[in-house]
């Protein structure tokens, strides 16, 4: 059966991330990530006012959510999760853009992330959104892996449709 995308996105709400969602982060982030972080971790990034989350729902579920922390006029990405059974339906790209929004009203003008260079799904995704590659952190992640450096420049919030798409 094939999922009509728009109609599923529609079905779905967005909501800024709190200490309220601490379970449901956990539970998507050892699902998708293999438990990147710890509770306290999570705990942390949750109740700072200086990292926005962005997630998606239906009904009580978190399918897909993303984090940073807001330096000065930067966003730095730190999370961006799917749920493993929910992927290739745009919820990475939808979640990921309402925070790059999110930041953008908070005066971010820049975003960064680091992105394992092997993951094409995730590198495709930052690069459709305008991302682009900045450099190379070896060996930055427990495996070993290189991470690649990635930014973007956000000039005008409020023509935000244009590497938002």
């Amino acid at each position: 059966m094939r999922v009509n995308v728009r109609n599923y996105l529609a079905a779905l709400h967005q909501a800024a991330l709190g200490p309220q969602h601490l379970e449901a982060c956990l539970s998507l982030d050892q699902a998708s990530l293999g438990g990147l972080w710890n509770r306290a971790q999570w705990q942390s990034e949750l109740e700072q006012e200086r990292r926005p989350g962005m997630g998606l729902w239906r009904g009580r579920q978190l399918l897909a959510m993303a984090s940073g922390w807001l330096v000065v006029d930067e966003l730095h990405i730190t999370v961006v999760a799917v749920d493993p059974e929910q992927r290739r339906q745009g919820l990475g790209r939808q979640v990921l853009k309402a925070l790059l929004l999110e930041a953008g009203q908070q005066g971010a003008l820049h975003a960064t992330l680091e992105v394992a260079h092997t993951n094409s799904a995730a590198v495709a995704l930052y690069r459709s959104l305008g991302f682009r590659d900045a450099g190379m952190r070896r060996g930055y992640y427990r495996n070993g892996e290189d991470a690649l450096i990635q930014w973007l420049r956000i000039t005008n919030i409020q023509d935000a449709e244009q590497w938002c798409g």
